[in-house]
């Protein structure tokens, strides 16, 4: 009789051994893990290695986060000395969460009193919080105070309205809830994104248009894919476009549009899968689509158009590791066409990492500048551009260290 015994990799471990194991085992690099965390790839790798004491709890937390790991056990164990609080854990990585998550969270069962909130006047705030978000150096500082209040009203609003004007307060709540998804990521907890892509496909549902639905899977599908369900986020973007795709011959631009961004989506998807056919041929279905529409045209909300595709390309290569690639597509967009600074300063964040793959650790470093002179608040806020930074710092050299790390320090690393 042949026994066959399961050997549990990460019995007998140490803490940092466990989290170098599950981290390697999720696909997820020193450097992404740690710009997550707010620290350098080499502080990573000394609490991997055993080389520095252990962090305070909750830093042993957001690294269980940053990972994927939902039971702390796992990484945690029996070691003797070390104790958890179990329960949700609140992140407030910018001074705009504590208002939006007040503004999502409370529950406002008091009757609605005075004149009835105007449909109208919420679909023209919503799209002018979007404005505010792409046209803002410091897209979070600005549009995240104009949100919370949004959200309220459109919250009173959808209790007291009815018929085509209730529809339209969801479809602008919705808005809201999108735009609240793209301002909390990776400055709030998982558990607060979570909620508000949630209750942005719940508006969606609610307003009943393809449309706003479709703008909604967009949302879910970003939060799915950056919390580890990159296969539910690939359907989601499927069926998304499915749904859009009898009207878009005679549906408006915006349909079109929304079309070919759930189509980025699933490319940038694909390649985080490691699936190179599919994300392909979904670029390749997006660039068509965007030559179809108006030049200048840009989709309010996810921006589609010709320079985020072109802008889009550049991500998928670089996630499919095809540096070449992804500078020729750096050489098709014009920066000034990009009608968002966040989006603008992601073309030099991923231009970098592109000139990383090719080990030139100086033109990273210069367009790696370049992105945080566009906005300096997305870079300090994305994981990307923070575990960049300090792998600059790690590994860029002599020449460029001191640039390096006064980069890193400005993007809020400590190393």
């Amino acid at each position: 009789m042949r026994v066959i015994v399961m050997y549990d990799e990460l019995a007998d471990r140490s803490i940092g051994e466990r989290l170098q194991i599950v981290r390697e085992r999720t696909g997820k690099s020193r450097a992404v893990v740690a710009g997550l965390v707010g620290r350098s790839e080499e502080w990573l790798k000394s609490i991997e290695k055993g080389r520095r004491a252990l962090p305070p709890i909750d830093m042993l937390i957001r690294l269980c986060g940053a990972i994927g790991v939902r039971d702390l056990a796992e990484i945690i164990g029996d070691t003797p000395g070390v104790g958890l609080e179990m329960g949700l854990q609140r992140r407030n990585g910018h001074p705009v969460v504590a208002s939006i998550r007040d503004a999502i969270e409370t529950v406002d069962l008091a009757p609605v009193t005075g004149p009835p909130p105007d449909a109208g006047e919420l679909s023209a705030r919503t799209e002018y919080a979007w404005r505010l978000w792409h046209t803002s150096p410091n897209p979070r500082a600005d549009s995240g105070p104009v949100l919370a209040g949004l959200i309220r009203d459109g919250r009173r609003a959808v209790r007291v309205l009815d018929g085509r004007d209730r529809r339209e307060a969801y479809a602008a709540l919705a808005g809201a809830y999108a735009l609240s998804e793209q301002i909390l990521a990776w400055v709030a907890d998982s558990a607060l994104l979570w909620l508000a892509a949630d209750r942005c496909m719940d508006a969606a549902q609610q307003a009943d248009d393809p449309e706003t639905l479709a703008a909604a899977a967009w949302v879910l599908g970003n939060v799915w894919r950056a919390t580890g369900r990159e296969d539910d986020a690939y359907r989601l973007a499927l069926d998304a476009a499915a749904l859009l795709e009898p009207r878009l011959g005679s549906g408006p631009d915006s349909t079109r549009a929304l079309w070919g961004a759930v189509q980025l989506h699933s490319s940038i998807t694909a390649a985080r899968l490691g699936r190179e056919g599919d994300a392909l041929r979904a670029l390749d279905e997006a660039s068509a689509m965007a030559d179809r529409m108006p030049v200048g045209y840009a989709h309010p909300w996810t921006l589609f158009g010709r320079p985020n595709s072109d802008l889009t390309g550049v991500s998928v290569h670089v996630d499919l590791r095809k540096g070449t690639n992804a500078l020729d597509h750096v050489s098709r967009v014009d920066p000034d066409e990009i009608p968002s600074l966040d989006r603008r300063a992601r073309l030099w964040l991923e231009s970098a990492r592109a000139y990383r793959l090719r080990g030139d650790w100086m033109s990273t470093l210069h367009l790696l500048q370049k992105a945080s002179a566009v906005s300096e608040e997305s870079m300090r806020c994305h994981p990307l551009s923070r575990g960049l930074a300090g792998e600059l710092v790690t590994s860029g050299g002599r020449v460029i260290e001191r640039e390096s790390r006064a980069l890193a320090s400005r993007l809020g690393l400590t190393v």
